[in-house]
């Protein structure tokens, strides 16, 4: 694979399961507030299709407001856990905005956007649905795990190219994945990515 992983700095540090044939499609998956891309790395691992590169990257380290100002792992700032919460909107968009620069660079390496799921776990899963519902390109579907749909009331006028987005959208065991979540997981990616 050509390019340089370095002129996307979400890419620099990623976790990277390369497909063990011909890579066709990927999956870019976001973990959660306060994890890493290896916390998912390992369960991916277990799903992973031999013509399917997993993209497991880092969460930049910002203050929390939810976690009284901690720095950690987020991919935005957190302000409540309710519905009417105010939201760090421009965060938001600044972190899709690093994950469709990942989006861009596969496919100028050569696995288009139409074969390519993007998806996520908790603040991870709320930015791979934003990101995929205000993508440019048509992506193969998105994976929401025990998530929210942030910035919810500028939907649907938000919305992008996605009309037709295949989305899978679950909850597993309490605030965790298990096992029959991870097996749909692989069901929809077979689907939405068979090989080719």
């Amino acid at each position: 694979m050509c390019g340089n992983n370095m002129s996307v700095p979400l890419l620099a540090e990623a976790v990277t399961m390369s497909g063990t044939e011909k890579e066709t499609a990927a999956v870019i998956f976001l973990h959660g507030l306060g994890d890493s891309g290896h916390g998912w790395a390992d369960t991916l691992t277990g799903i992973q299709l031999p013509y399917v590169k997993f993209i497991c990257p880092h969460a930049p380290q910002i203050p929390v407001t939810l976690n009284m100002k901690a720095t950690m792992p987020a991919w935005f700032d957190l302000m409540g856990l309710s519905p009417d919460s105010p939201e760090d909107e421009s965060g938001i968009k600044k972190a899709a905005d690093s994950i469709k620069a990942i989006i861009e660079h596969e496919a100028k390496n050569g696995i288009p956007p139409h074969r390519i799921i993007l998806g996520g776990f908790s603040q991870g899963g709320a930015l791979a649905l934003y990101t995929a519902l205000t993508c440019q390109h048509q992506l193969a579907g998105v994976v929401a795990l025990s998530c929210w749909l942030p910035l919810h009331k500028t939907f649907p006028s938000a919305s992008n190219a996605s009309k037709n987005l295949p989305i899978l959208q679950c909850h597993g065991l309490i605030h965790s994945s298990c096992p029959q979540e991870m097996a749909t997981v692989k069901d929809f990616i077979e689907k939405y990515l068979p090989r080719i």
